[in-house]
């Protein structure tokens, strides 16, 4: 289901974003007095803004705190690529805040508005004319982390061997019937939206992101017949890992920890979604052809 975005004067938007923009910064600087001049109320993120600091950009705004929004946070804007992107939608967390991401770094999926346009951005923004989309997240269950570790995926939580001389073995079930045993490099559990991610690369199918399933892609399995299986969103995944090592890796879109083999981890979907922005003419095919490059020859 999607519904448009429409800010009032004085809204407060979050900005937060990578600290490598490079020839960037001059848009940067462009881009906080356009918000300005419409009439919004801006906030860059602390670590952010120190970035900006330094690299000598004047801030015409306050400097806030991601890891407790304000109340009246109305809108957060990451400027650089699909990681800025991960990182705003953690600070976001259950509070479902929007998130639009703007891209300054390579492939930019998620973060998946140009740079170069940001003036209409920002008009097609006042005027309402942004779809909001919602997207789903896996939630990690059943193993020590490290603390302050957030158990959430926007595109998926990898399972993975930490010695590299040894395959690990993923015994697997879905909701409590066994599926299959993963004797593999590791197993990836991925959300349609992370379809295009370490899924794709693994030869995994690509999703339309607001689907409810999951993907399960083994990474280099041992047995050829072990292609990747999607089951339904709601689905409580169970995994036990042995190996020769005692030890294995977990990731987290990229966040990651080694954890002890044996236990049994729970991954199943989020009780809360992401909510991002999409642009007028800015679809699931659009972005493939785009991005991907998908159908080029």
């Amino acid at each position: 289901m999607t519904s448009t975005l429409q800010l009032d004067h004085g809204s407060l938007v979050a900005l937060c974003g990578n600290f490598n923009q490079g020839t960037y910064l001059g848009r940067i600087v462009n881009f906080l007095d356009s918000l300005a001049a419409r009439g919004l109320r801006v906030g860059v993120e602390r670590s952010f803004g120190s970035y900006l600091k330094e690299a000598e950009v004047p801030l015409p705004c306050e400097v806030i705190d991601l890891e407790e929004p304000a109340p009246d946070t109305a809108l957060i804007i990451s400027i650089g690529g699909d990681g800025a992107f991960l990182r705003a939608a953690q600070w976001c967390g259950r509070r479902e805040i929007p998130i639009l991401g703007v891209n300054t770094g390579h492939l930019g999926y998620l973060a998946s508005s140009s740079a170069d346009d940001t003036s209409i951005l920002l008009d097609e923004l006042m005027a309402g004319r942004l779809r909001t989309e919602r997207r789903a997240l896996l939630r990690l269950q059943g193993v020590e982390m490290p603390d302050g570790f957030w158990p959430y995926a926007l595109n998926e939580v990898a399972i993975t061997k930490e010695d590299t001389s040894s395959m690990i073995n993923i015994h697997t079930a879905v909701d409590g019937d066994f599926l299959v045993d993963y004797l593999a490099d590791g197993l990836i559990i991925s959300t349609p939206t992370g379809s295009t991610a370490y899924n794709l690369s693994l030869g995994g199918p690509i999703l339309q992101p607001t689907l409810d399933c999951v993907i399960l892609t083994p990474s280099a399995p041992h047995t050829l017949t072990l292609c990747p299986i999607v089951v339904s969103g709601r689905s409580r995944i169970e995994c036990c890992v042995s190996s020769r090592s005692p030890r294995y890796r977990i990731s987290l879109d990229g966040r990651s920890f080694v954890s002890e083999c044996g236990g049994k981890l729970l991954i199943s979907e989020a009780d809360f979604q992401i909510v991002t922005l999409r642009r007028p003419g800015d679809n699931f095919s659009a972005t493939l052809r785009h991005k991907l490059h998908w159908g080029s020859r």
